[in-house]
């Protein structure tokens, strides 16, 4: 637990990063430009193109959390938009070049709702929503579903974190 607390920087990557002992794989399950967003997300984020993508992260075979992320387009920097646009960084990697604040947001299930019917496995005990702002202000509304992979049980064969 304490190398958990060690790592935690406010970026949910590194915490995956720290509790699979490296690095973590990207996994694009669907990623689009859209004008319309659900109404939570239009009431956090300026702007009227939106970067959807839903992702997850794993490590050693095991899914550690699954991602709904709304990236407000507009005034992003040219770098970070064609980055996030590439689809195979995770979002917590592109974030160590920006002054960011997380906020914790009282989600609405519409956001779990989309999330869960792409990846499956509802677990609202499991999940959270924030935004991430700038001091430009809002630019991303992420929810995030922790999954079982994140006690990295190792598989038969496979070296404890410990070996």
């Amino acid at each position: 637990m304490l190398q958990l607390l060690l790592a935690q920087d406010g970026s949910t990557t590194r915490l995956c990063e720290a509790i699979a002992a490296g690095p973590v794989t990207l996994h694009m399950i669907e990623q689009q430009i859209v004008g319309t967003v659900p109404a939570e997300v239009r009431a956090v984020l300026p702007g009227a193109r939106f970067l959807e993508r839903i992702t997850c992260l794993a490590a050693h075979g095991e899914v550690l959390m699954d991602n709904l992320s709304y990236i407000a387009l507009d005034g992003l920097a040219p770098d970070v938009r064609r980055d996030l646009e590439d689809g195979v960084m995770p979002i917590g990697h592109l974030l160590s070049r920006m002054w960011v604040r997380r906020s914790i947001l009282d989600a609405k299930p519409s956001l779990y709702a989309k999330l869960w019917g792409a990846v499956g496995l509802p677990d609202l005990d499991a999940s959270r929503t924030y935004c991430i702002s700038t001091p430009e202000g809002p630019r991303m509304v992420i929810s995030e579903t922790f999954r079982r992979g994140m006690l990295m049980t190792p598989g038969p064969g496979e070296p404890t974190r410990d070996s």
